[in-house]
């Protein structure tokens, strides 16, 4: 952290905005609950929460670097848009399954995110694995009903009978897997794909509804005393704060000096990278150049589903003349996580997605690293906190083929 002499602010506003999770808010409080009493356990500040005014919020009051802040949390949810874009049927999947590697394949997409990082298409590799090996066993249990059944009646009725029992069959089988779905993450992953695929890279209407809805909650919470009104994303949750942003500042509702963006585990290059993604890579040119809010970029190449140390803005081919953000910085897992943590994550790596958002158990080797508790209860705006970090020097900015940026 940064020992900058700057000012210090006793009241923020944090809106939080998830990723692809069809789980409710209070998900997010309850993680806030516990990853921030064991943060401050192990760092020696203060970290009380208590509820907000609805299930989507929380207070948090703090004492951290010898100041006392009060934060205001709420989360701008979008679980409602993801269940129903995980509410396909079986086949409903594996047509969606077969829509999106074809987008990927035929839009040259899936090789150009390949070349910039493995881990998120090793992610849809994996998916797309689980996908057709539960399909084959389906076929096969399905096809030893057919078998059994066609062997005891015989003749035709037990073909006839024997095809109906293997269909049937199967179909159970795949919707078995589907309902434990939640250990494999493989059907999760695919439509996390899917959804951003159906219209290659274009906001759905549903989102455009839900930018507009959270533009309002951002300028509500600018019109309150909040010193600084911090927007966080997660994951998917990041190109959707970019477009949000983006929109606030061309319709000039964000005063300068007032907000900050802080963008974590980001994989804006899945969606950007789609050939009719061009309001994303718009926005991103935009934000890559406006100094009205400051931005900072943190994920980890210990993390496998994010483009690790990648400019959003530059691997999109969005960047501008002249480039005022993202910074990016590391959460250099490496260092801030102690060994047994590692292990642990090596065998997890979607639960590494959300280290992010949780305590760091390694002290000695995160002075100066990043604090997710620090970031977001602490007494320093987010430019201040990261005000003599440069960019990390693994930063990667060429993408190789670049996106052509649509003109504005």
């Amino acid at each position: 952290m940064t020992d900058v002499n700057t000012s210090r602010i006793r009241h923020r506003k944090v809106l939080y905005i998830p990723g692809f999770d069809p789980f409710p808010p209070r998900r997010y409080r309850e993680l806030y609950r516990r990853e921030g009493a064991e943060q401050a356990r192990l760092s020696g500040y203060e970290l009380n929460l208590s509820a907000g005014a609805d299930a989507r919020s929380w207070i948090v009051e703090a004492v951290i670097e010898g100041a006392r802040t009060r934060t205001e949390f709420e989360v701008l949810g979008w679980s409602d848009l993801v269940a129903d874009g995980m509410s396909a049927s079986v086949m409903g999947t594996y047509a969606s399954l077969a829509r999106t590697a074809w987008t990927y394949l035929r839009s040259g997409t899936f090789l150009r995110v390949l070349r910039l990082r493995k881990g998120p298409m090793l992610a849809v590799a994996y998916s797309t694995g689980v996908l057709l090996m539960q399909l084959l066993l389906a076929v096969v249990i399905g096809g030893l009903a057919w078998w059994v059944v066609a062997v005891m009646a015989g003749g035709w009725i037990g073909l006839v009978f024997g095809l109906a029992a293997g269909l049937a069959t199967a179909w159970i089988t795949l919707r078995w897997f589907k309902a434990r779905d939640n250990r494999l993450l493989a059907q999760y992953l695919l439509h996390d794909y899917a959804f951003w695929a159906r219209s290659s890279g274009a906001y759905p209407a549903s989102i455009e509804a839900r930018l507009a809805a959270f533009a309002d909650r951002v300028a509500a919470s600018l019109a309150t005393e909040a010193e600084e009104v911090l927007i966080v994303g997660h994951s998917a949750g990041v190109h959707i704060g970019v477009s949000l942003l983006a929109d606030m500042i061309r319709a000039g509702r964000i005063p300068e000096g007032r907000c900050a963006f802080l963008s974590l585990g980001q994989v804006v290059p899945m969606v950007s990278f789609l050939p009719q993604a061009n309001k994303l890579r718009d926005d991103l040119h935009l934000m890559g150049g406006q100094d009205v809010v400051p931005w900072i970029d943190i994920s980890a190449p210990g993390d496998g589903c994010t483009f690790a140390l990648c400019d959003p803005v530059a691997v999109s081919g969005a960047a501008p003349q002249v480039r005022t953000g993202p910074r990016i910085l590391s959460a250099a897992f490496s260092r801030t996580l102690s060994p047994a943590k590692q292990r642990e994550l090596r065998r997890r790596f979607f639960r590494a997605h959300f280290q992010y958002l949780c305590a760091f158990d390694n002290l000695q080797g995160r002075l100066g690293e990043y604090d997710y508790f620090r970031v977001t209860a602490g007494p320093l705006r987010l430019a201040d906190r990261f005000a003599t970090r440069k960019d990390s020097p693994s930063t990667l900015r060429d993408s190789g083929r670049s996106a052509t940026r649509r003109a504005a």
